[in-house]
C-alpha cells in the first residue's frame, strides 16, 4: 500500500497496519511523496489518532533511512524531546542529556531545530556555540570519550529533509513528534 491508499484509508479513520504504516512512511523517507500527500497523512493520522502499529511501522521505515553513529560505549540512552507542544516551554531534553551525562550515564542526544515548536535542541545547542554539524564517527567518538554527543537530525535522518516542509507548514504536533 502506498501513500495515496493509506491517506485514503486513515482519511476513513481506518487503522493501518505495521506493513502499510512502514510503506507510506517509506515513500516519504524516499522522497517519492509529494508534500501535500506527506501533509495529508500526517494530519489524517494526527486527527485519527496514532497506533501502536502505526508508530512502530514509521519508525522501521525511519531507522532504515538513518545514518547511524558507530558508539562502543554499552547503555547510552537518549533524551529526544517530542517538541510541538505550542506553549513555547521550555527545551527540558536537552537539560536533561547534560545532567544524565554529568552524572554518569552516556547519552547520545537526538535533536533538530524546531519544526513545530519555539527552540529545538539543535537551536539551543547551536546558540550554546556546540558544533551541531559531526559526522557521526565524531559524534560517536563524543560519547564515547565525553560521555555525551550531538545527533543532528539533518547528519543522521537525512530523509527528513523530505517532511520538514510539511511539519513546518502545519505547525501541529505529528507522528513525528511521537518517533522523536
Amino acid at each position: 500500500m502506498g501513500i495515496q491508499k493509506a491517506i485514503r484509508k486513515v482519511s476513513q479513520h481506518e487503522h493501518l497496519t505495521q506493513e502499510e504504516a512502514h510503506a507510506a512512511m517509506g515513500e516519504i523517507m524516499n522522497g517519492t511523496a509529494t508534500p501535500a500527500q506527506i501533509g495529508g497523512y500526517l494530519m489524517a493520522l494526527r486527527m485519527k489518532g496514532e497506533t501502536v502499529d502505526e508508530i512502530t511501522g514509521s519508525a522501521r521505515a525511519m531507522r532504515e533511512a538513518a545514518n547511524h553513529a558507530p558508539v562502543r560505549t554499552p547503555n547510552v540512552i537518549d533524551t529526544c524531546g517530542t517538541g510541538g507542544d505550542a506553549s513555547n516551554t521550555f527545551n527540558i531534553s536537552t537539560t536533561v542529556a547534560f545532567v544524565a551525562a554529568g552524572g554518569g550515564i552516556p547519552v547520545a542526544k537526538h535533536g533538530n531545530r524546531a519544526a513545530s515548536s519555539k527552540s529545538g535542541s539543535a537551536d539551543v545547542l547551536a546558540a550554546l556555540g556546540v558544533n551541531i554539524g559531526v559526522t557521526p564517527e565524531q559524534a560517536a567518538l563524543c560519547v564515547d570519550e565525553v560521555g555525551i554527543g550531538f545527533l543532528y537530525a539533518a547528519t543522521f535522518h537525512p530523509a527528513m529533509r523530505h517532511a520538514i516542509g510539511p511539519r513546518r507548514e502545519l505547525s501541529v504536533r505529528t507522528i513525528f513528534n511521537i518517533l522523536g
